[in-house]
């Protein structure tokens, strides 16, 4: 049974009505339906649309969990408590910049703090306490002066240090 013209069935004249039917319905069927239309443009946009609105998620995400905040690391020692950090959302009110570095001081301890100054040529200043709720008790939370104020070596550095 095909559409190319009327078969014999082992040796009987012709198809049956019901055989010629089916072919007739399946021929008018394959010469009418149109073929397919794929929008490739369109579906590359969206794809495209879709990578791109993950690719934000993803570093919404980050952000959001605290993994986007490291844009800078200086080490100034062999100590691990001495590198820092400059922090995207963090204020430059713990930070000191000496010869165009950022140090970052947040959340140190006062003897990294004071380690980190010495080893860089900076004096020890003034150390005061300050009662904040919320933070380690004597951590860094304020240097005089501040970033974007620079400073040389030889100068001198105040600490602000958090009592809770």
């Amino acid at each position: 049974m095909n559409g190319y013209g009327p078969r014999s069935l082992d040796g009987c004249a012709g198809d049956t009505s019901f055989e010629q039917e089916l072919v007739s319905a399946l021929n008018d069927f394959a010469n009418n339906s149109p073929a397919p239309h794929f929008d490739a443009t369109g579906i590359q946009r969206r794809s495209r649309r879709k990578r791109a609105g993950l690719i934000a998620g993803v570093a919404a995400a980050v952000a959001v969990a605290g993994g986007g905040t490291a844009l800078a690391t200086i080490t100034t020692g062999s100590s691990s408590n001495t590198s820092s950090t400059a922090a995207a959302s963090s204020t430059d009110a713990t930070t000191v910049m000496i010869s165009g570095k950022k140090i970052d001081m947040t959340g140190w301890d006062s003897g990294s703090a004071k380690a980190a100054l010495v080893q860089v040529g900076l004096k020890l200043g003034t150390v005061t306490e300050k009662a904040v709720p919320n933070c380690k008790p004597t951590s860094v939370i304020g240097v005089s002066p501040h970033s974007p104020h620079s400073v040389s070596p030889g100068d001198t550095i105040n600490l602000t240090l958090c009592t809770r």
